[in-house]
């Protein structure tokens, strides 16, 4: 990336991103009932039962899959000219939710059909869903911010194609187009990935 802070204004207050799109909402549906914990009875059996390993299992790739999306996000943070402290203040968000799910997770891991604890793992879980989708978004931006600064260079040096004057102008006007067009392709190549 480079140094230089893109001009480009975006129409978004990263202080107060809400997922408002149709699409964005059906994305997250799914992810959003496995987090309920559906098969919960309002009585559960007030018999003890033996601790779950699957719920172990299942916290430890929950917290290799955060601790990989912190580090994801603590170097794009590094990178980034926009959103800076909003990326810090979402990276810091979940870093915090995560930890709140790990301690409720543990407490309902211990006991499992006690339905206070379940319901709150499902809010932390709730929580945690929400705060990445947040540093998601806000990452999002900083690469469409990142985007449009080069579609603007593209668009410079096409409108340059217009005010030639000489072939030998012409030629290195055309390089200079060529490379920003490459460079725009694997952006949005990037992006697409």
């Amino acid at each position: 990336m480079s140094s230089k802070v893109p001009s480009i204004k975006l129409k978004i207050d990263p202080r107060d991103l809400q997922i408002q799109t149709f699409t964005v909402e059906k994305l997250l549906e799914p992810l959003i009932i496995q987090v309920t914990l559906v098969n919960c009875p309002q009585n559960p059996s007030s018999k003890k039962k033996g601790r779950s390993k699957r719920a172990r299992v299942l916290l430890a790739s929950v917290e290799e899959a955060t601790g990989n999306l912190l580090d994801k996000g603590e170097k794009i943070a590094k990178e980034a000219v926009v959103f800076k402290e909003e990326l810090h203040a979402a990276l810091a968000d979940v870093r915090k939710e995560s930890q709140a799910l790990k301690l409720s997770a543990e407490a309902f891991t211990s006991d499992p059909c006690y339905l206070p604890k379940r319901q709150a793992v499902v809010q932390a879980a709730r929580s945690l869903l929400t705060a990445v989708t947040r540093l998601l978004i806000l990452a999002d931006m900083v690469d469409v911010a990142y985007l449009l600064e080069h579609l603007t260079v593209f668009q410079r040096t096409f409108e340059s194609l217009r005010n030639v004057s000489s072939k030998s102008e012409l030629r290195q006007t055309y390089q200079k187009f060529r490379k920003d067009m490459e460079n725009l392709d694997y952006l949005a190549y990037k992006r697409q990935q």
